[in-house]
Formats: structure tokens, C-alpha cells, sequence
């Protein structure tokens, strides 16, 4: 593991310090993971969907589900 200097402002420090002891984990830990994640290389293929997802997602844009009207449909059903 190697060292890495920074310099951060002092209320960024203890912003930090807060959210990592809320975390259970150290400031150190979390700077790699976000180095790690902004390190990443990037997907140059975007993702393709199939041709009956499109379709549905078009069919179902702006339709809203309620919960309660979802959870009678399921109990009637499966009785």
C-alpha cells in the first residue's frame, strides 16, 4: 500500500471524519474507493436492450402502479 499526501481544508476533514465514524470505516478507506471508482475505465458499448423491452417501455411510459392496487391483483391471483 502506498502513501498518498493531501491537502483539505480543515471542515472537510471533519466533515469526513463524522461520515466515515457513522460508516464504521476511516477516511482512508473511503478516499480509495472513491479514487478507485473514478479510476475505473470507462464501458465505451453502451448497453443495447432487446427490441421487446424498448417496446414495452414505450408502451408503459407515464403509467404509475399503486402499491395497494399491486398487492390486491397478486392476492387474487394466487388464491
Amino acid at each position: 500500500m502506498s502513501k498518498l499526501p493531501l491537502s483539505v481544508d480543515g471542515a472537510v476533514i471533519r466533515r469526513a471524519k463524522r461520515y466515515a465514524a457513522r460508516r464504521s470505516t476511516s477516511i482512508s478507506a473511503l478516499v480509495e474507493q472513491y479514487l478507485d471508482l473514478l479510476s475505473r475505465p470507462d464501458v465505451t458499448e453502451p448497453q443495447t436492450i432487446s427490441p421487446n423491452l424498448a417496446r414495452l417501455r414505450a408502451e408503459w411510459r407515464g403509467i404509475t402502479v399503486d402499491e395497494d392496487d399491486y398487492y390486491k391483483y397478486l392476492e387474487r391471483k394466487y388464491r
